[in-house]
């Protein structure tokens, strides 16, 4: 993979991969802060699942500032 193929690629995606790393943070905080207390909720009550699922809505609300073209 050539360097300037991997920045190019870094610099078109930067809302993208910004949203990613907002939502997986807040998917945690989420997690730690609200959560499911009795552990029923599938999506809280796992800090995995809710991280990750945290980053796949940041990554597509970050897609949403993303320049096209």
């Amino acid at each position: 993979m050539d360097i300037k193929l991997a920045t190019r690629f870094f610099k078109a995606h930067i809302p993208t991969l910004m949203g990613v790393g907002i939502g997986l943070v807040a998917g945690y905080l989420y997690y730690r802060f609200v959560g499911c207390a009795s552990g029923t909720c599938p999506l809280t009550s796992n800090p995995v699942i809710t991280t990750l699922y945290g980053g796949v809505v940041g990554a597509l609300v970050g897609s949403l500032f993303q320049k096209s073209g």
